[in-house]
């Protein structure tokens, strides 16, 4: 303003004098055009900028979207066989269900191994002059045997894909011979296709990788005659999983929702792995039924107690299989998550897993089984 009333001096007081709606015009409409000319560019600034802005939002929040529907994502649970020292041969499982809900630890004592020592551990039930061979191969019979049904109701030409984990002093090319006989003679149709992995990061990676795929997974681990037998517990498991979005043959048994990994050993950082297993799922701490524990040893046990009382899981109804059953090596999370798909058929109610894969990989998983009622997202 100040510089257009010096210009309207400038051009001449005197005419400016005999025509005071000159003057005004030069003092003030002059600064006031430019103003809003100014004002005008300013404005087309600001849109194109926030243009660019909103444009970006929208990438941003469809990315996040994207990224929380992948991290909800969860496995269909088709069918669970679990052997351990709590289940008698021939029998269905329900005795050995009973027994771990009951957090019934007798199994775990002081017995004479396989070589003649005596240690604290947990054997499979084995006949009179039975050797490993021979219980690891009835152990595959039952197993197969069980995973049979439930594979017959889809077609031969169906694909799966076989994530198989064996602990034992017996040679892999004795289990694998074993392995392979015992599934010549359970009637499966279906080809099997061997793929690398170990632990809920096998399942962590196959929901990232193979979630639209028609292949089914089968999980099966072994821990048979270890090589340490201190405070190991022998069993055998196995786990059918299908695809949410391919798999509609079977009703699933449960869900199991996508792990996380505590990505630091402390007490925070497994409260943090806790939280988010549990926001994958949906579901908040109240509504867990109970809390199944497996492999973890006694630098980790501290830690899983204190995330368990500061998540507001159930304490009361937590089960430790290393107390209950002992170590069971590399099957550890595979037997958590199949006791908690069998206590899911008796409660339906959500289970939450803290588990360990073996004693070399120091990482622990957090996991939710969600029964077939309440499917997550």
């Amino acid at each position: 303003m100040a510089l257009g009333v010096v210009l309207a001096l400038w051009l001449g007081p005197d005419a400016l004098m005999q025509s005071s709606q000159r003057f005004w015009w030069w003092a003030l409409g002059v600064p006031a055009l430019v103003w809003f000319g100014a004002f005008f560019l300013r404005g087309l600034l600001y849109l194109s900028q926030l243009s660019v802005v909103e444009g970006w939002n929208e990438m941003r929040e469809a990315g996040l979207t994207q990224m929380m529907r992948r991290g909800r994502r969860s496995q269909q649970v088709l069918a669970v066989s679990l052997q351990t020292a709590l289940r008698a041969p021939e029998a269905d499982g329900q005795a050995q269900r009973a027994s771990l809900l009951a957090k019934d630890g007798g199994a775990l004592r002081t017995q004479v191994g396989w070589r003649g020592q005596e240690r604290r551990h947990s054997r499979l039930p084995w006949l009179e002059h039975e050797t490993e061979h021979q219980l690891l191969r009835r152990a595959l019979s039952t197993l197969l045997g069980e995973l049979a049904g439930v594979l017959a109701a889809f077609p031969p030409e169906r694909p799966v894909a076989l994530l198989r984990e064996t602990n034992s002093e017996l040679s892999s090319e004795i289990t694998d011979r074993l392995w392979q006989e015992s599934l010549a003679q359970s009637g499966i149709r279906q080809a099997m296709a061997l793929i690398d992995g170990s632990g809920l990061a096998a399942i962590d990676h196959w929901l990232d990788q193979h979630n639209q795929d028609q292949t089914l997974l089968l999980v099966v681990a072994i821990q048979v005659a270890p090589p340490s037998v201190e405070g190991s517990a022998e069993s055998v498991v196995g786990l059918l999983f299908g695809n949410r979005l391919t798999q509609d043959v079977l009703p699933p048994r449960a869900y199991l929702h996508r792990p996380e990994q505590s990505r630091e050993l402390t007490q925070e950082g497994v409260l943090q792995a806790v939280f988010q297993a549990l926001d994958w799922a949906l579901l908040p701490a109240e509504l867990i039924g109970r809390v199944w524990i497996a492999g973890a040893d006694r630098t980790r046990g501290p830690m899983i107690t204190s995330a368990i009382e500061k998540a507001s899981l159930p304490t009361q109804a937590s089960h430790d299989l290393h107390e209950i059953l002992g170590n069971p090596g590399s099957a550890a999370p595979w037997v958590a998550v199949a006791a908690a798909v069998e206590a899911t058929a008796s409660e339906a109610a959500p289970q939450f897993i803290f588990s360990v894969d073996s004693e070399e990989d120091a990482s622990l998983w957090c996991s939710v089984v969600m029964p077939a009622q309440a499917p997550g997202e």
